[in-house]
């Protein structure tokens, strides 16, 4: 195990090396990055300065949500960009020589690419979370300072989750890709708003398709102290970020499916 996550540590830091050989394109990128995601933001504080409240959640409350999704895309964006670019291992022929080494290919994809330049969504998010923190008064306590830490990791994990199900779609087809991304980032925008103000059928589907709700909107309930008006019990908001972790586990079980019935290009 330890020697696999060194030989990650190795695959990052020639990634990272190589991104850095143009310091100003990275630079550029990553300032590029957080102003998408300020104007992003910008336009939900333009919805709250114009209607006040959404059923209930103030603007604090939703930019807690806010930053709590899009630090754990940002992570999952960076970490696991290797599936999300796997396609075109597929389409090239290149996935033929990861088959032979003797090392696992979910090792190998996931250290295929890390995304530096993520970092500019990951400070943006950061700022709006502290923001959002002290407009709500929020005493953070180890408990809920813990949870809020988990519900991040766990959201990271079901992000590179999708990834890993958007990449062995490619196993099938490469052309039908945009299904997944639809949920992936489709996601990051529903998850910015909490999941009462939806239908319940949207609901349902980000509660049990895809359980983004469980790292985000449950754990955000109890860091904030607020009543859920959709009446989830309190014992599910602290252990829902765990949910984020099966999901994560469950999508390498299909992978691996997905591995077992991959044909060669024969390129």
């Amino acid at each position: 195990m330890m020697d696999a996550v060194r030989l990650y540590c190795r695959y990052v830091g020639v990634s990272v090396r190589a991104q850095m050989q143009y310091p100003a394109s990275f630079v550029m990128m990553t300032i590029g990055m957080f102003a998408v995601t300020a104007v992003e933001f910008a336009w939900v504080w333009a919805l709250f300065s114009r209607f006040g409240t959404l059923q209930g959640w103030a603007l604090p409350e939703v930019a807690l949500l806010y930053g709590m999704v899009h630090i754990a895309f940002a992570v999952a964006e960076a970490a696991a960009r290797g599936f999300d670019i796997f396609h075109r291992q597929v389409r090239g022929g290149d996935f033929d020589r990861i088959l032979v080494r003797p090392r696992s290919t979910v090792l190998q994809v996931i250290g295929m690419e890390f995304q530096l330049m993520r970092v500019g969504r990951l400070a943006q998010a950061l700022l709006v979370l502290v923001w959002a923190v002290a407009a709500l008064g929020v005493r953070l306590t180890l408990g809920r300072a813990l949870l809020l830490v988990a519900s991040i990791l766990g959201g990271g994990f079901l992000f590179a989750g999708l990834f890993v199900l958007q990449a062995t779609l490619s196993f099938w087809s490469v052309e039908s890709l945009e299904m997944v991304n639809m949920a992936t980032y489709g996601g990051v925008e529903a998850g910015q708003f909490p999941l009462s103000i939806y239908r319940p059928s949207f609901r349902n589907f980000f509660l049990f398709v895809i359980p983004l709700a469980t790292v985000n909107y449950l754990p955000a309930l109890a860091i904030a102290g607020k009543t859920d008006p959709l009446g989830f019990p309190v014992w599910l908001q602290w252990a829902s970020p765990l949910i984020g972790i099966l999901f994560f586990l469950m999508s390498l079980l299909v992978w691996q499916v997905g591995v077992r019935h991959y044909t060669s290009t024969g390129s």
